[in-house]
């Protein structure tokens, strides 16, 4: 009976023949009675019924051969497995390179026989949609789905975001420093030998348990940093501002649970109790329209609408008492007409700052005529106002703060001053503004 034998060209990669010891050549008979281990033979002791201990010459045999093709009539099943072989030394696409190592076929054979059959083969990629397909099936019932990672950032080796990362290497999917980074170390001084002991055996394979252990402790982490997609901490910081504080905050006391569950069901979970608040929310407001004797949305409509009024209406006395206490600064009356102004357009209204010490502060700067004016919105014409600062030296620091946040992927109030030798407090400002429009993110 045929059977498939080992496929590698070197002899050594063999087992020895039984009978003579020498290097087995296919084809070679394998003893179908006998073993384990194998008993293997060549042909020459084979032929001469060669016999030893159990192993007797009329025991039914297996010739172990490869010489028969699988994909190809031309192509034999040792050939394949050479030209895997090859590609996997060679690299793919060194077509000439695995033709040299193969020797029996052309560069142009090995190239067309390695698309044909490995790379546009029907069979896998129907195999491979089927997998997908299962796989979309088991998935398709959950309510979020999960995804981890698709295009992990690359940070350099100094940068804050690497050391943010743990010094974790998503395109190589490896650490810096590896977990557990010793373990290795253990193992420098073991060896096998012969001579050792039963107890001095078990004690060595002991050490080599206990290091398998500490390794699939050092994988487990990895895949934890995978499939929970921690490894884009800029996308992971995102997605959690986009629940409210309350929700936040639980996101940050389970983080440390994610481990135990899988991805999904932590996202499960943090989501049902984000809905769970919102319900808390609206069970509240229900409340107060019910403590208001509410019975009808239409009601409910009217109640809300005036309460924002009346909440406008206060805001504006509060402002006007506020000013009234400064009413000999000229600075502050015009910033709460300003103030006003913007309440009555609709718009957010500007924070009043007074001194209390009772300095004058410096009036604002006047931008007119002032070279890169058109270039800044009304948001940022206002803040080089308050700030007194000239449109071309803030266009200057802010590149800076940019170039800097891309590059690390967020940035801190001490290195922003780092970047900009001007007054702290200036420095401030332009950081606060520019966290607050969205142009950069804290670090």
């Amino acid at each position: 009976m045929d059977r498939l034998g080992s496929f590698s060209n070197d002899p050594s990669d063999k087992p020895p023949c039984r009978g003579c010891s020498s290097y087995l050549m296919e084809p070679y008979i394998k003893c179908a009675e006998c073993g384990p281990p194998p008993f293997f033979l060549c042909l020459q002791c084979f032929t001469r019924g060669f016999e030893y201990k159990k192993h007797q010459s009329d025991h039914t045999y297996e010739i172990m051969t490869s010489d028969f093709p699988v994909l190809d009539p031309s192509w034999t099943a040792q050939e394949e497995m050479a030209l895997l072989e090859a590609v996997m030394d060679c690299g793919f696409g060194n077509w000439q390179d695995v033709a040299n190592q193969m020797c029996t076929k052309t560069k142009e054979e090995c190239e067309k026989h390695y698309m044909k059959h490995f790379i546009n083969n029907p069979l896998f990629a129907s195999t491979l949609l089927t997998l997908k397909q299962a796989e979309a099936a088991k998935t398709a019932d959950t309510a979020i789905p999960f995804h981890s990672t698709d295009d992990p950032p690359r940070p350099a080796f100094d940068s804050l975001l690497s050391r943010d990362m743990a010094g974790y290497m998503p395109a190589r999917a490896d650490f810096i420093e590896e977990f557990d980074n010793y373990a290795e170390w253990d193992l420098r001084d073991i060896d096998f030998v012969e001579d050792d002991s039963d107890i001095l055996h078990a004690l060595k394979m002991a050490v080599v348990d206990i290091y398998h252990s500490r390794l699939k402790e050092r994988q487990r982490r990895k895949k934890i940093i995978r499939d929970h997609g921690l490894v884009n901490l800029r996308k992971f910081r995102l997605m959690e501002r986009r629940y409210p504080k309350e929700v936040q905050d639980l996101y940050e006391t389970m983080r440390r649970f994610a481990r135990i569950v899988g991805p999904v069901e932590h996202d499960k979970f943090i989501e049902s109790h984000a809905l769970e608040f919102e319900l808390r929310r609206e069970i509240k407001r229900l409340q107060e329209y019910r403590t208001a004797g509410i019975t009808n949305f239409c009601s409910a409509r009217t109640y809300d609408h005036l309460k924002k009024t009346r909440e406008e209406e206060r805001l504006k006395r509060t402002m006007l008492s506020e000013v009234l206490q400064y009413i000999q600064d000229s600075s502050a009356c015009q910033q709460w007409l300003r103030r006003q102004a913007d309440i009555d357009s609709g718009l957010s209204p500007s924070v009043l700052t007074a001194s209390n010490s009772g300095r004058r502060s410096a009036p604002p700067l006047n931008l007119t005529g002032l070279p890169g004016t058109e270039k800044l919105n009304e948001k940022e014409k206002e803040l080089c106002q308050v700030v007194r600062l000239v449109p071309g030296a803030y266009l200057e620091y802010k590149s800076a703060l940019l170039n800097e946040c891309n590059k690390q992927g967020g940035l801190r109030l001490a290195q922003a001053r780092a970047l900009i030798k001007i007054d702290v407090n200036k420095t401030r400002k332009i950081y606060d503004f520019l966290i607050r429009e969205g142009y950069i993110t804290k670090a």
